[in-house]
């Protein structure tokens, strides 16, 4: 008899979202039913990240809060970025950091303007002491009604955001990062999987997936490593912020083999291990986490 006392079952949680939706982003956390899964009482560090100092983009919620709270627990010091009008989440994410005695800095700031870029990989270093992890996983996204609807205004928001802003933060960090440093890009299913209600999103995720495979060849001679996480479907505020309508937020993750949409904590493990010594001989890779839906 095989002894499963200790074993999971990856289809569950199960069920569906109630029917919901955020008129505009940023999404909220505090507006979302049921409340994501962060790793708020679950995650348990292992002493993996001790003394590093990273840097999160979005970092005030979803995937980045997630990615916060366990490099916290696992000993790295940690500054975010968030708009400021997701004030209010940032501070929550603050408190676990806290709570877990590391050092959390606050860094509100419009990652579309490439001063802010600039900006704020100034001030982490200042407020940390040095950067060890650039974690570029700030996104916008929202459903394209058809490629004649597309706004120039919208397309460029999206690019600035998901991708030009990566690359800024790269060029402004990479000089200051010593061998052993990290780079992780929160890149998508979408990279290999476009969906046509979010073609300028899969665009830059697709973009994004060349950015990492380019930058780990340019950096590895420097002993920084580059590599990215392609999440599938992850219950985060983006989702009812993009505009699905309200049924296909209801079956929000159906689709995918395990029959559920992911939760930011099952992204962490991903993170924490790319930024880890464990490895360290991993770089211009992209690791799916996307419910086993094919990358």
């Amino acid at each position: 008899m095989t002894d499963t006392l200790n074993q999971s079952d990856p289809r569950e949680p199960s069920g569906e979202f109630p029917e919901q939706e955020q008129p505009t982003q940023p999404g909220l956390t505090s507006e979302m039913d049921p409340q994501p899964d962060h790793g708020e009482t679950s995650w348990q560090g292992r002493e993996r990240l001790v003394g590093r100092k990273a840097l999160i983009t979005g970092g005030d919620s979803g995937i980045g809060r997630a990615v916060a709270i366990a490099f916290a627990r696992e000993g790295a010091d940690v500054a975010i970025v968030y708009l400021p009008e997701e004030e209010e989440d940032a501070q929550v994410t603050e408190r676990h950091v806290r709570e877990a005695g590391r050092k959390a800095v606050l860094l509100p700031a419009d990652l579309t303007e490439e001063q802010a870029c600039i900006e704020v990989v100034s001030a982490a270093r200042d407020e940390l002491g040095g950067l060890d992890i650039l974690i570029p996983n700030a996104a916008y996204q929202r459903q394209r009604e058809g490629v004649d609807t597309l706004q120039v205004s919208e397309i460029e928001r999206t690019f600035h955001t998901n991708l030009i802003s990566a690359m800024v933060l790269a060029r402004e960090a990479v000089p200051h990062m010593s061998p052993g440093a990290s780079i992780i890009v929160t890149t998508s299913i979408q990279a290999s999987q476009p969906s046509s209600v979010l073609l300028d999103y899969a665009m830059t995720k697709a973009a994004q997936v060349a950015f990492i495979q380019a930058l780990a060849t340019e950096l590895g001679p420097k002993g920084i490593r580059v590599n990215g996480v392609a999440p599938g479907p992850i219950w985060t505020p983006l989702i009812p912020a993009t505009g699905f309508p309200a049924d296909k937020v209801k079956e929000f993750g159906a689709d995918t083999p395990l029959g559920r949409a992911g939760q930011p904590v099952e992204l962490a493990g991903a993170y924490v291990y790319l930024a880890s010594d464990e490895a360290s001989y991993t770089s211009g890779a992209v690791l799916p986490v996307t419910g086993g839906k094919g990358f």
